[in-house]
């Protein structure tokens, strides 16, 4: 699949039986290995946005540890493993505090 890239350096690409003349008229041609640092930008850029529409809480349950680890540490008896998740925990609710 053809790769094509803007101005702006944002990457395209078009089906083999596409026309880029007629799609993309302001764009050239590139390579597979020029098009993987830009595919890679434009992923980060869309995490990045995606990120910032999440409110505090969505953002803290996708970082919190599992459960798992502190229900692990209750049944072993284990305080310094409870500790760590509570620390972990509280790590995440710092990084994303309430608006």
């Amino acid at each position: 699949m053809p790769h094509f890239k803007d101005s702006e350096n944002k990457l395209y690409w078009l089906d083999d039986h596409d026309d880029p003349a007629v799609w993309l008229p302001n764009c050239i041609q590139i390579t597979d290995e020029e098009a993987e640092p830009l595919r890679a930008a434009q992923e980060a850029a869309i995490q990045a946005a995606y990120m910032n529409t999440l409110n505090y809480a969505q953002k803290r349950a996708s970082e919190y540890p599992p459960i798992a680890d502190y229900l692990d540490g209750i049944v072993k008896g284990d305080q310094e493993q409870i500790a760590k998740y509570i620390a972990d925990c509280q790590a995440v609710k710092a990084k994303y505090p309430k608006a």
